[in-house]
């Protein structure tokens, strides 16, 4: 399974003739979106399992930044309830972007769990292109997947700022948060010092569409972002960072690249560590 997913794939695999029915996780929510919860009770794919970002696909918030990683154990939990079982494949889908279905394929991944995959465009994507949604809420067989985390690399906060002076950084959020001329979630402005802007919102088209694996490899080159060499990502709180890892995949680089969970959430928190602003690395 690649990392992303067509409707029409998705469709013919939920079809009641398909050897392999896939797992369907739906995991909208996230900043600017409406209460997840709602969305899902309102209209889903048909089959599709609620996940929420907070409860079950981040830890508590505090020192580690505001959406950690979740313990292994609870994250196993949520992932049986749901259905997913060794080697069986699941699909995750958000509003439309990616950015949070990105959160649930990265998790998946560092779990251990490669069959994973994002709905390309999303729900809105689902809907636009005519495929039929439910109200009903099912209730799946429960999974014996085990999570065993590791299997996706991350940095914690040293690591990231000797990324940033050594090899590539990047951070995801908007350029007017990179910059330092907003911030609206955590407690300082700025990035973390060498690391290059690289917004997740660019990794999609104006319909909420993926861009072609030569579109994202060109978009990384022009950051520079060099061919090989270690990567890093980081966000607000270490959730649409996980797009740049996808997309970075997606563009056809081989070592994923690494995530910082904490992101600037934590870097931010820590009046000790610098914060750079203004358009250039630092």
């Amino acid at each position: 399974m690649g990392p992303l997913l067509t409707n029409s794939a998705l469709a013919e695999t939920l079809s009641a003739s398909a050897p392999r029915r896939p797992v369907v996780l739906d995991v909208r929510g996230g900043l600017g979106h409406p209460p997840a919860a709602e969305s899902y009770q309102e209209g889903h794919l048909p089959g599709a399992v609620f996940v929420d970002l907070d409860a079950d696909l981040a830890g508590a918030p505090g020192a580690r930044g505001r959406h950690p990683l979740p313990e292994p154990g609870d994250l196993q939990r949520v992932l049986r309830a749901a259905g997913v079982r060794p080697g069986e494949p699941v699909v995750v889908y958000d509003h439309g972007d990616g950015s949070i279905a990105a959160r649930a394929w990265w998790l998946l991944r560092w779990a251990g769990h490669d069959e994973v995959a994002v709905l390309d465009g999303g729900y809105a994507a689902w809907v636009a292109d005519g495929h039929a949604v439910s109200t009903e809420v099912p209730s799946p067989e429960p999974g014996d997947v085990v999570v065993r985390p590791g299997s996706m690399p991350t940095v914690d906060a040293g690591e990231a700022a000797s990324l940033a002076r050594s090899g590539t950084l990047l951070d995801a959020r908007a350029p007017e948060r990179y910059r330092g001329e907003t911030e609206p979630v955590d407690p300082r402005a700025g990035h973390v010092p060498g690391a290059l802007n690289a917004p997740f919102a660019r990794h999609t088209d104006e319909r909420g569409r993926w861009r072609s694996p030569s579109e994202l490899a060109k978009l990384f080159s022009d950051t520079g972002v060099p061919a090989d060499g270690t990567v890093g990502a980081y966000c607000g709180s270490g959730v649409t960072a996980c797009s740049v890892v996808l997309a970075l995949e997606v563009a056809g680089r081989a070592r994923p690249a690494a995530l910082y969970p904490g992101s600037w959430s934590e870097w931010a928190a820590d009046a000790d560590r610098p914060a750079a602003t203004g358009g250039e690395p630092g």
